[in-house]
């Protein structure tokens, strides 16, 4: 996966604008642009795209433990964030994007580094002319264990 190194790797407004948003989706996992580099400082890359569904896959390292000893809530968030907003994403038309408006995690047990990878599933339930809503899970890629879950409403707009 081609990852972003600076603010110039970072695909342009125009290139975005340019494709629809599975369209942008698909160049980012293919490698064609680069992902965020909030991937590379969270440990999580684009693992699926689908028409309304965004599958990330990710595993927590010691650097995003919390006082407490396992993994913190922010991490289970933006990893939840990422996959429901960009599942509403994938049923953006060219020239529209979005942006998190609010969104809810429920964490239901804690994760460690020996916990395995994950992977974070967001499914757009509606995606209109204003606003997308998704619905997100994490899971345990070897154990199907449900991690935490969560829910988003973005804000649909015009670029």
């Amino acid at each position: 996966m081609k990852r972003a190194q600076s603010p110039a790797d970072l695909p342009t407004p125009e290139q975005i604008a340019g494709m629809t948003g599975r369209e942008f989706m698909e160049a980012v996992l293919n490698g064609e642009l680069a992902a965020p580099p909030i991937a590379l400082t969270l440990g999580f890359d684009v693992h699926e795209i689908g028409d309304g569904r965004a599958v990330f896959r990710g595993e927590p390292s010691f650097s995003v433990y919390n006082p407490i000893g396992t993994v913190h809530g922010g991490w289970f968030g933006t990893l939840l964030d990422s996959c429901m907003a960009c599942a509403v994403q994938t049923a953006l038309p060219k020239g529209k994007a979005y942006t998190t408006l609010e969104f809810k995690v429920n964490i239901i047990r804690p994760l460690f580094v020996n916990s395995g990878p994950v992977l974070a599933i967001g499914d757009a339930t509606h995606v209109g002319r204003r606003t997308g809503v998704a619905e997100g899970r994490i899971v345990g890629e070897e154990d199907g264990k449900l991690y935490a879950t969560g829910s988003t409403t973005c804000l649909v707009m015009d670029m």
